[in-house]
């Protein structure tokens, strides 16, 4: 009875595994392809350029204060000293948190950019896995072997992505 069972399971996981249809999508070629992206880098370019040109002042700022600190620092009384020395250590700090803030705020907007990118090429996948019947799409880019009849549906993505 056992026997019959496990034979009977087999078959049936046989003929459900022969039924399904399984493409594989490289999402990096279909990135590469998006005048989305294209728009996305160059925003990003110009908010980090901006982000420079500040970090680039802060630390001119900086090197003339910490410059005239170490030229007068041994004429200066001791209190006037002690305060352009914490002006100096502030000005530092400020331009770490502003190193900080700069980069999680261009994460930020990159993530913010990149959504409406990826929810694009998801419901194109999901759309070309439908018409055509796939019951699993996978990320080309992470498959280690693909048969030479494997069903690469990378075209038919960037196809529709392109109207």
């Amino acid at each position: 009875m056992l026997k019959k069972f496990l034979f009977a399971a087999a078959l049936l996981t046989s003929v459900t595994l022969s039924a399904q249809k399984i493409a594989y999508v490289n999402t990096e070629s279909l990135y590469m392809d998006m005048p989305e992206v294209s728009e996305l880098e160059s925003t990003i370019a110009t908010l980090n350029e901006s982000y420079r040109t500040e970090l680039t002042k802060m630390q001119g700022e900086f090197q003339k204060k910490y410059a005239e600190f170490m030229e007068q620092q041994d004429t200066l009384p001791e209190n006037i000293k002690v305060r352009r020395q914490q002006e100096v250590q502030e000005l530092q700090l400020r331009i770490q948190n502003f190193v900080e803030v700069a980069e999680e705020d261009v994460q930020n907007k990159q993530r913010e950019l990149l959504e409406p990118i990826n929810q694009k090429i998801r419901d194109t996948i999901k759309k070309v896995a439908e018409e055509n019947s796939y019951t699993y799409v996978l990320e080309g880019a992470v498959l280690l072997y693909t048969a030479p009849d494997a069903i690469d549906a990378t075209p038919q993505v960037k196809q529709k992505l392109s109207k």
